[in-house]
């Protein structure tokens, strides 16, 4: 068989898994946090046709080996992390992360933690605060010192006596009129005779190499051995970036490189397909020479 026509094939092939990652890009270009991803070409191994030698004193010079490339693979898909842009939803339970870091969530509000930069978050009747699909945003208690992995899962009650600034369903009990997140992610209640006290702190982490960073669907990000530990603290504080409540961060696609990324990967399957094509003619040429 020609070697061309496995050539052709890896070429195929690599160029069709390009055509995924656009394809995804473009159906995430609205997707709260997406993050584009990008796909890398490596040559395959190359046939020695013949070996390079060096100079000979006084004699024939040096001659180049001959080597003939046996295709493409995919060498790599890597993600771009660069911050989206914020826009504006005027809702109390949007955030958006301007700068470094991820809010850190729960399914069971323990220490099972996964990331995400999506902060379209949800109250349910207990007053947990949650996820689109039900994980809990994890945080700090009021008073605690905001380091290390954040072990409570964050609540804005309806209730609270301000007295004990705790939860009462009693008659001693006022109703929050209001409530507000600060750059640093501290969560204050307003009740309804005035008073306000902090309930907790978002907590957020950071990671040395987030290209290493696993997708988990459903906006979340889970650690990987090439990740690193993550590295908890709260927004404002060190390398984390600020909390703006009221907005959400937007997807970073840039739909016109992606449409130029859908055609380039789409005339190169076809240059694959007509090399296809034309071993094929070559090969009916050969069959045809015994008649």
């Amino acid at each position: 068989m020609l070697p061309s026509l496995y050539s052709g094939i890896s070429g195929l092939r690599a160029n069709q898994q390009k055509l995924n990652v656009v394809a995804n890009n473009i159906a995430n270009s609205s997707t709260t946090g997406f993050k584009t991803q990008s796909m890398n070409f490596e040559d395959m191994i190359s046939q020695n046709l013949s070996d390079p030698s060096a100079p000979v004193n006084n004699g024939i010079g040096g001659v180049n080996g001959k080597q003939s490339g046996l295709g493409v693979k995919v060498g790599g898909i890597s993600t771009d992390f660069t911050n989206g842009s914020m826009q504006s939803t005027n809702r109390n339970l949007d955030f958006a992360l301007d700068g470094t870091g991820y809010f850190v969530v729960s399914p069971d509000g323990g220490t099972d933690d996964y990331y995400t930069r999506d902060g379209a978050f949800v109250l349910d009747k207990d007053g947990n605060l949650l996820t689109q699909e039900g994980n809990h945003v994890m945080g700090y208690a009021s008073g605690a010192t905001g380091t290390g992995q954040p072990t409570t899962a964050l609540s804005i009650k309806q209730y609270y006596t301000s007295a004990t600034n705790g939860v009462d369903t009693g008659t001693d009990a006022q109703k929050v009129s209001s409530f507000s997140v600060g750059k640093d992610g501290s969560i204050t209640v307003k009740l309804g005779d005035g008073t306000s006290y902090e309930v907790g702190q978002i907590g957020l982490a950071s990671f040395q190499n987030e290209g290493g960073l696993v997708k988990m669907g459903g906006n979340l990000y889970k650690t990987s051995p090439n990740s690193g530990d993550a590295t908890y603290g709260t927004s404002g504080s060190g390398s984390f970036g600020d909390i703006n409540q009221g907005m959400l961060e937007m997807s970073n696609v840039d739909l016109a490189q992606q449409f130029t990324d859908m055609i380039i990967a789409q005339r190169a399957f076809q240059a694959n397909g007509k090399i296809i094509s034309t071993d094929d003619e070559v090969l009916q040429d050969l069959v045809n020479l015994k008649r």
